[in-house]
């Protein structure tokens, strides 16, 4: 394998319980296929609990890519059927995404989490702990941009 390069195969990977801020009804958990940027992009599968809700959120370091692998999925209030591929832009609110019997998205981003820090905003009221937004080291986000944005760590170089 080619360096920056990188093969993982999804079954070999336990998902793991993941909190996301403002989701309901129950366990989400996560696959992480490829969490460095610098050797390629972010890759995860997320599964998504029957009765799960992710409030409507944005992100604001980068793209993100949903692609519906198995079970059923609300996108904003429209029924998505699988193989469907979900592409949003950095600072576009997108969600919330639901699901009655669970499913599973292979999701992919241009960013990662860094220092602990998600880069998840949740845009709706009943996301927003006592009113406020999920915190968001901004230096944190924008030196991932600027990292990323490198001709030396696009990933497969």
């Amino acid at each position: 394998m080619p360096q920056g390069s990188l093969q993982v195969a999804a079954d070999q990977v336990e998902p793991m319980p993941f909190h996301i801020p403002g989701a309901t009804g129950g366990t989400f958990r996560i696959q992480i296929l490829n969490e460095n940027a610098a050797a390629g992009v972010v890759t995860t599968i997320v599964h998504i609990p029957p009765g799960g809700r992710i409030p409507a959120h944005r992100h604001q370091a980068g793209s993100e890519m949903h692609f519906l692998l198995d079970g059923d999925l609300i996108e904003a209030g429209t029924e998505v059927p699988t193989g469907t591929c979900l592409t949003h832009a950095a600072g576009v609110v997108h969600g919330p995404h639901e699901s009655r019997d669970g499913a599973r998205l292979l999701t992919v981003q241009s960013w990662q989490s860094h220092h602990g820090n998600f880069d998840f905003e949740p845009t709706e009221d009943e996301a927003k702990p006592q009113g406020e937004t999920q915190k968001v080291d901004q230096q944190a986000q924008e030196s991932a941009r600027a990292e990323a944005a490198s001709p030396d760590r696009r990933g497969y170089s």
